[in-house]
């Protein structure tokens, strides 16, 4: 199958630190085509894909160091170069957004959209509502709750390449571990209490955007004081296996509807046991018992921690293989890509191949 994949051009495909839906990118555009399909990747010209790359861009937009630079223009020039070359594919598979819908409203047959964001936010009901043609899949199924109406066709869970975050069945650290994002809704505060309570160091490795820097500095730089906890900034793909792999627990005390979680399977695929909060994706991604606990509050993290410190880190591994690959990822939207080429031009089955 002849497909396209249409990423954000904010990060590098894959991110060169914190990042999520062009990681994804990445690591499904690579699974589709060891999976022998014909992948074209539009993206930023410093994107490692084993796809053949489009650059619509010099550089991802994050690490681009102009000043003055407009990220609706370069979104618009590469949606017009897929308009130009879509006849060459029999799937286009956005991941931007909505962007994309008035430029391909006569054509929305080709295309799947994926939704990566949360769906909560004014005016989207009325642009699913007007572009309702548009097919999308979603990462979670909680994901769809304030947009129960939009035409989803599938729902897709993130996997990562199964070699990427290795298997620790012995890790040598004894510490509790935070990866992510410092801002409001991803509670780092509420990690560290509960680190604190039970007596273990934290480890928190994550980015801070610009606009929660006030938040950063005001809400959570006092609570790093004393040695035991430790702020190391961003970290990158090669650097996660031994930070999560060495870690007894990973902490994730989301206060907000997240889609996914990807640092949940990140922690899972070395074996980690997670302990979240009962939000968004997190009982969908997580199986209580086996891969970690999932909780309301902190009384009830604290405890979990103790409980998943025992926990037989193979099964936390054997879930992860069995539901969040790449290859099962890609699996998954091989049947979409088939039933959209199948309802649109049926004669086409053995192209599928």
């Amino acid at each position: 199958m002849k497909i396209a994949q249409i990423t954000p051009l904010y990060e590098a495909v894959p991110p060169k630190l914190y990042g999520g839906t062009e990681r994804v990118v990445a690591w499904l555009s690579d699974a589709l085509v060891d999976a022998g399909h014909d992948v074209t990747l539009f993206a930023s010209a410093d994107a490692q894909t084993r796809a053949t790359l489009v650059p619509v861009r010099d550089q991802a937009i994050r690490l681009d160091p102009a000043l003055l630079k407009s990220d609706l223009a370069a979104h618009m020039a590469m949606l017009h170069e897929v308009r130009r070359r879509m006849d060459e594919f029999d799937v286009l598979h956005f991941h931007v957004d909505m962007i994309h819908f008035p430029f391909f409203e006569d054509c929305a047959e080709r295309t799947l959209t994926t939704l990566h964001g949360r769906l909560d936010l004014k005016d989207l009901p009325g642009v699913y509502r007007r572009w309702h043609q548009f097919p999308l899949a979603s990462i979670s199924l909680d994901q769809r709750k304030p947009l129960r109406t939009a035409n989803w066709i599938g729902c897709v869970h993130h996997g990562l390449p199964r070699d990427l975050c290795r298997f620790n069945d012995a890790p040598d650290g004894d510490y509790l571990a935070f990866l992510g994002r410092i801002s409001p809704e991803k509670r780092v505060d509420r990690a560290i209490a509960i680190a604190r309570r039970v007596g273990m160091p934290l480890k928190i490795a994550a980015k801070i955007d610009p606009g929660d820097k006030a938040y950063f500095e005001r809400e959570i730089e006092p609570l790093l004081q004393g040695g035991d906890v430790e702020y190391i900034g961003e970290i990158n793909d090669r650097q996660k296996p031994a930070f999560l792999g060495n870690a007894r627990a990973l902490l994730f005390p989301i206060d907000w509807p997240e889609p996914f979680g990807i640092v949940m399977i990140e922690a899972m695929a070395c074996g980690t046991p997670v302990v979240a909060w009962h939000r968004g994706s997190v009982p969908e991604v997580l199986e209580d018992g086996v891969t970690g606990r999932i909780v309301d509050n902190e009384d009830d993290a604290v405890k979990a921690v103790h409980d998943v410190l025992a926990y037989d880190r193979r099964a936390v591994r054997a879930v992860f293989e069995r539901r969040f690959t790449d290859e099962a990822m890609a699996s998954r939207y091989l049947d979409l890509y088939a039933q959209l080429v199948r309802a649109r031009e049926p004669d086409l089955g053995l192209r599928l191949a």
